[in-house]
């Protein structure tokens, strides 16, 4: 079921679906901003990436010695969440575990997923919760995707804007979805990127170590419609390989895909979240639609 938020700027949409938001739409003139969820190019629109974001090492988690298949960046994005909350402003939805999540995924958890319209910003908020007996590990993401172009024109003609100037490091996904030791360079013109059309045609871009805190999408004037701004160690930049879709996605996230290299149980694997019995803890990230208030 689809729940509505709405003000002089904005009106957004979010489901129980995967208690995802699905529709950012301006107030004055209806122009949507996230995208529609084609499935020539990609079904989904903003889903939540839990217990894990990206591939597991040969899709298996490794948890108290057991090994449990785990499938590319969780299961959460596809299951029934319940509305918990719903103001003027804000739509809070929940998912618990059950004996469907503990045959996957051994733990026992609350996700709470808030959203809150403020102005020309959409804020998404994740609260997890440890609702066992032992300790709780998980990673956490998001998978926003942006209409680009917006209306008429190519995607190619866009550019990315970063909230730093030189270059950028980052990495990229081998053919089983999982990261290489390689590192490449992103060179910005005063932060500017221009959005080739092969840029994704090796999958995400993984930009690590708390490089940028702010990236916008910008039109062919170099003005900024769309920003998401987020405090998580790293994020991907993706749209589907070889496809030239009409869309981006900027996704902040707290976890990502392991090295190919790697042989751990869950609790060492890079970016690990770990939450003692009843502890919680707080995610966020925010969309702001810049050009709103033009």
């Amino acid at each position: 079921m689809r729940y509505e938020l709405k003000n002089s700027f904005l009106t957004v949409e979010a489901e129980t679906a995967g208690g995802e938001l699905v529709s950012i739409r301006s107030a004055k003139d209806g122009l949507e901003y996230l995208w529609q969820a084609d499935p020539e190019f990609w079904k989904r629109h903003a889903p939540v990436l839990f217990p894990i974001v990206g591939n597991a090492k040969n899709k298996t988690l490794l948890i108290g010695g057991k090994p449990c298949p785990m499938g590319q960046h969780g299961f959460a994005r596809d299951m029934e969440f319940r509305l918990e909350e719903q103001t003027e402003n804000r739509l809070l939805f929940r998912l618990d575990s059950d004996a469907e999540t503990r045959k996957r995924y051994p733990y026992d958890f609350c996700l709470e997923i808030g959203y809150e319209l403020n102005g020309n910003t959409v804020k998404t908020t994740w609260k997890v919760t440890n609702t066992g007996n032992g300790e709780l590990h998980y990673q956490i993401g998001g998978h926003p995707a942006f209409n680009c172009p917006l209306g008429d024109g190519k995607r190619s003609d866009y550019m990315f804007l970063f909230d730093r100037e030189g270059s950028l490091e980052y990495g990229l996904l081998d053919e089983n979805g999982l990261v290489k030791e390689e590192i490449f360079t992103l060179q910005t013109q005063k932060g500017f990127v221009r959005i080739r059309d092969d840029m994704f045609d090796k999958d995400a871009l993984i930009v690590e170590n708390a490089q940028c805190r702010r990236v916008s999408l910008c039109g062919p004037d170099k003005n900024a419609y769309l920003t998401v701004l987020f405090d998580s160690p790293l994020f991907g930049l993706w749209s589907p390989a070889g496809k030239r879709a009409p869309f981006v996605c900027i996704e902040p996230w707290f976890g990502r895909a392991d090295r190919d290299t790697f042989e751990g149980s869950i609790e060492e694997r890079e970016y690990d979240q770990c939450l003692k019995p009843a502890g919680s803890r707080t995610y966020c990230y925010t969309i702001r639609i810049d050009s709103a208030k033009g």
